[in-house]
């Protein structure tokens, strides 16, 4: 006697698959970056990972800028907020520096934060706490408004830039040929450029991006914004 197959499973004794949610949807978006990166974080991708169809998530999102500006919003969960204590400007530093350092760990983020306008309660976080930084330190609030744009994007722009660096295989080649050319440069021709060849490469990373954010925020807070723009 040949052996008697067992009768297909119904559909109703299959565990129910969990109910689609915002959250989880971008959670798992955020397991597919860490994993993949940010280019593989796609509606097909997602609906794959999720056991649904595409068009189930764009109840949600839009488009896939939207869904990676989630992402984004997520991940700056993660920017912890400087302790109390010490000077308004240092903790503001602080701040910024761990926004950067959270994209530098992401570098296909890095790059489409440039575009990405993320609107969620983790990026309120961020700009309430960098306004009342400045706030703290007596800027003037349209100084402050302007200067929280002016900030993010100087942390973003140098995030980008670096994590492009960091994965192009010629990026020692192009600094040799910077660098050569700097030191070659003629102080007949360009007299200040040849002057300070050594100061224009000079300096680490970290020591440079402090310098830059607490130019800016000098700058920031002695720089009035043009009156007849302010609405």
């Amino acid at each position: 006697m040949t052996a008697r197959s067992e009768p297909p499973r119904s559909r109703r004794e299959r565990p129910a698959k969990p109910a689609l949610t915002r959250e989880g949807i971008v959670a798992t978006a955020v397991e597919i970056m860490r994993a993949e990166g940010l280019q593989k974080v796609t509606a097909r991708r997602l609906a794959q990972e999720l056991d649904t169809g595409p068009a189930s998530l764009y109840v949600y999102f839009r488009n896939t800028a939207e869904l990676h500006a989630a992402v984004l919003d997520e991940l700056l969960g993660t920017v912890e907020p400087p302790s109390a204590g010490g000077d308004w400007r240092e903790r503001l530093e602080r701040l910024l520096t761990s926004y950067t350092l959270m994209l530098f760990e992401h570098p296909s983020l890095a790059r489409s934060a440039l575009v990405s306008r993320p609107g969620g309660r983790h990026y309120l976080n961020l700009i309430e706490t960098l306004l009342a930084l400045l706030d703290e330190g007596g800027v003037p609030p349209a100084q402050a408004a302007w200067g929280v744009d002016l900030l993010l994007q100087v942390a973003t722009a140098t995030a980008a830039e670096q994590a492009t660096r960091d994965g192009s295989a010629a990026a020692q080649d192009e600094w040799d040929t910077l660098s050569q050319a700097l030191h070659r440069a003629s102080g007949q021709t360009h007299p200040h450029v040849a002057a300070l060849a050594s100061q224009l490469l000079s300096g680490t990373g970290p020591a440079r991006l402090s310098w830059a954010f607490q130019s800016l925020i000098h700058g920031i807070a002695h720089t009035p914004t043009p009156t007849d723009d302010v609405r």
